[in-house]
């Protein structure tokens, strides 16, 4: 809802192509800026603290420009700055709010949870698109921004009951030195680095998928495109489902290679399906396989270093997943250009398959780490 407001008051402000891309910028801009930061810092920290802090500054950041807008104070550049200062409380927030997870579900169901929460997270882009369309159009984009900001109070309610288990806190208290512990963690543990390379190479082909489907959806209008985003959605949460039966099954190398091919495979049908409801079956089925993938890099990614290193570690896992993505958007964005729709596809088609042969030295592992019961205040 946050991102429809935000790009279509851009709209309203301004006829200028490069600042209504720049909206979408201004909130991509942290990941590359803060990210590592963030990663130290949940570690440095009590992560509750940090992560009530974030949420705050996301309130506020949210309520002021809601505020604003209303009040017909905003200008092109205040919106940009208002954008990009919710960038940074969401990236600050990302590594200790993925670090925490398993410190308030048992291991048995960790990777429950990581589907969980990524389906709910898919499921909220699918859906929130159209209920901020909504709320522009009946109410205006201030309003949209001050729903968000109140969205933020039923986080911050549970994370006021949640008592977290002591903590060992960091030798080092600066955030540089934090830093380059992480790099020398990661150089020395060759199960994190074979995370953060299968990460990179899924994450720049496929990118292409989302990134080309509002020119995939031309011929089928704004409706279309946010029906199409919702069966990638519904497909995210059937896949969630799926997911702890076949993580019984099949290992993790096994689920990620089978998703990833259905996943490639998607994304060239969808440069090729001539019906909308082929384009919805395409998008239903790569919304599974996505969420299969993600979920076990997740899950990995949370339980590949010891409490006192995982935020960091996330942080640098975070920045190779959306740093993967972003260069993924410009690279077939640019071949789409060039050569068409159809092309670009199945060229990242292609390239996710290649990828997969990093299997054979970068093999995926997830500890079940032991965790103390979390603590719910009377």
């Amino acid at each position: 809802m946050q991102n429809v407001g935000a790009g279509w008051l851009m709209t309203q402000l301004t006829t200028s192509p490069l600042m209504v891309s720049l909206v979408q910028a201004a909130a991509a801009v942290p990941v590359f800026l803060v990210v590592l930061p963030a990663g130290a810092l949940a570690d440095m920290v009590d992560r509750r603290r940090l992560l009530l802090f974030t949420q705050s500054w996301m309130v506020a950041a949210a309520a002021a420009l809601g505020v604003l807008t209303l009040l017909h104070a905003v200008t092109p550049l205040v919106l940009l700055a208002f954008t990009f200062v919710m960038g940074v409380g969401a990236v600050m927030n990302d590594p200790a709010w993925q670090a925490i997870t398993p410190e308030v579900v048992s291991p048995p169901r960790h990777a429950a949870a990581v589907a969980l929460n990524s389906a709910g997270f898919n499921l909220a882009r699918a859906a929130g698109p159209a209920l901020g369309g909504m709320v522009v159009a009946s109410a205006g984009s201030g309003w949209s921004f001050l729903l968000n900001a109140a969205s933020f109070f039923g986080v911050i309610l549970f994370l006021c009951k949640w008592r977290r288990a002591p903590h060992q806190p960091l030798a080092t208290m600066r955030v540089r030195d934090a830093i380059a512990e992480g790099f020398r963690y990661v150089r020395g543990a060759p199960e994190v680095r074979s995370v953060l390379i299968r990460t990179g190479a899924f994450s720049v082909g496929a990118t292409s998928l989302l990134a080309l489907l509002p020119l995939i959806c031309q011929p089928h209008g704004a409706q279309g495109y946010g029906f199409l985003l919702t069966c990638f959605g519904v497909g995210a949460l059937a896949g969630a489902a799926a997911l702890p039966r076949l993580r019984v099954l099949y290992s993790l190398d096994a689920l990620v290679a089978g998703a990833t091919v259905v996943f490639a495979a998607m994304t060239y049908l969808a440069g090729q399906a001539c019906t909308f409801t082929g384009l919805c079956l395409v998008l239903f089925t790569a919304g599974a396989a996505w969420i299969g993938i993600l979920a076990c890099f997740n899950v990995v990614a949370q339980t590949m270093c010891p409490s006192r290193m995982r935020a960091r570690a996330l942080s640098m896992y975070l920045l190779v997943l959306q740093g993967g993505m972003a260069l993924g958007s410009a690279l077939w964005g640019e071949l789409a250009a060039r050569q068409g729709v159809p092309v670009a596809l199945a060229w990242s088609a292609l390239a996710m398959v290649v990828g997969l042969t990093s299997i054979r030295r970068h093999r995926l592992t997830a500890a079940e780490l032991r965790m103390a019961p979390a603590v719910v205040r009377d």
